[in-house]
């Protein structure tokens, strides 16, 4: 497999977590933090990292049940997965998050944990690979 750099996202309704990796490496490191009260901000940011990173793939958390069945926000996930291989023509990968965010505030205790939960979505598909 040849290298790559990716991009991973954590989405929420009001903020996107941003991570980045190379399947090198294979180690995710949280990134930035997307508070843009706009769509069209969002994807101004999303496409500024883009231009900076060079990602040859991208990846989203898929938000599922504890169960693993689809949920409410699986579509919102799906979606934005669509936009951003619509937008940029980059190839999305969703990735099971179930437990990230949990995970993450595990780590950050009271600090802002939407990047470091994109990471542990990212380290979850570099896991995956191997």
């Amino acid at each position: 497999m040849p290298e790559e750099t990716l991009l991973a996202f954590d989405y929420g309704a009001k903020k996107l977590g941003v991570a980045l990796g190379n399947t090198l490496l294979k180690q995710a490191h949280p990134l930035d933090i997307i508070l843009e009260p706009t769509r069209d901000g969002r994807f101004a940011r999303v496409e500024a990292l883009l231009k900076r990173w060079q990602p040859e793939r991208l990846v989203v958390g898929l938000a599922l049940a504890t169960d693993g069945s689809e949920q409410y926000a699986s579509q919102h996930c799906r979606r934005f997965a669509r936009q951003l291989e619509g937008r940029f023509g980059l190839p999305v990968v969703l990735v099971d998050e179930r437990g990230s965010s949990v995970q993450a505030q595990k780590i950050t205790g009271n600090e802002p944990d939407d990047a470091v939960a994109a990471a542990i979505i990212l380290q979850r598909y570099f896991d995956a690979l191997t």
